[in-house]
């Protein structure tokens, strides 16, 4: 089952997104600007995060985002873990999103839309089951319903609850919706990191259902 059909999702969504994220962008390329000059000074001279991701119907591009993490690693070569790799100012531009206005940038080039599922790792698209992969049948968002509902502080089964919610109900009025519930959560830096962690655990495939008796 994919979104519901309507003159929205066909063609107002991807209006929505450009005449949104045009404006966004300009306005805030000077705060961009300095974000990326303090992510550099951290990084020596790497600001740029660049990643492949799975976006509409699983085709992956190239996310964009601000590097908050070192490349930090152990005498082995290995990287250390997330908790070491993360400074107070990379922990700054998570918490209050500088970390990813790039991404208005994907949402210009049609990878991503303002409102939909968060597009996630490509490691993690064998382990979905049939109905968690239904939140490819939309394009991935900046945010979504699943960030307004608990973000990285919530399971993972619940995340993808969330969005196949979302796949069912997206409409012009919920993505008003989920924008403003966004901008509330970002002013409070709620929901950034599973709660004991630098970021989030990595998802290893949900447990079968238990059978029926």
């Amino acid at each position: 089952m994919s979104a519901p059909d309507s003159f929205y999702t066909r063609h107002g969504k991807r209006l929505l997104d450009v005449a949104l994220a045009l404006p966004l962008l300009l306005l805030a390329l000077p705060l961009l600007a300095g974000a990326a000059g303090l992510a550099a000074i951290q990084n020596r001279g790497h600001w740029l995060f660049r990643q492949a991701r799975p976006g509409w119907h699983g085709q992956l591009f190239t996310l964009y985002k601000l590097q908050t993490m070192t490349n930090a690693r152990d005498t082995a070569g290995h990287l250390l873990p997330d908790t070491q790799r993360l400074p107070p100012l990379g922990r700054w531009l998570r918490a209050t999103s500088l970390d990813e206005l790039p991404q208005l940038w994907n949402i210009l080039r049609g990878d991503l839309s303002l409102v939909g599922p968060r597009p996630l790792l490509p490691e993690y698209l064998p382990l979905y089951s049939p109905t968690q992969a239904r939140r490819h049948t939309v394009r991935p968002g900046l945010t979504g319903w699943a960030q307004v509902n608990g973000r990285n502080a919530i399971s993972w089964e619940e995340k993808f609850a969330y969005d196949g919610w979302y796949v069912d109900h997206v409409s012009f009025w919920l993505d008003l919706t989920i924008l403003w519930r966004t901008a509330g959560r970002v002013l409070r830096s709620s929901g950034v990191a599973t709660p004991g962690q630098a970021t989030t655990t990595a998802f290893r495939g949900s447990p079968p259902p238990p059978l029926s008796s």
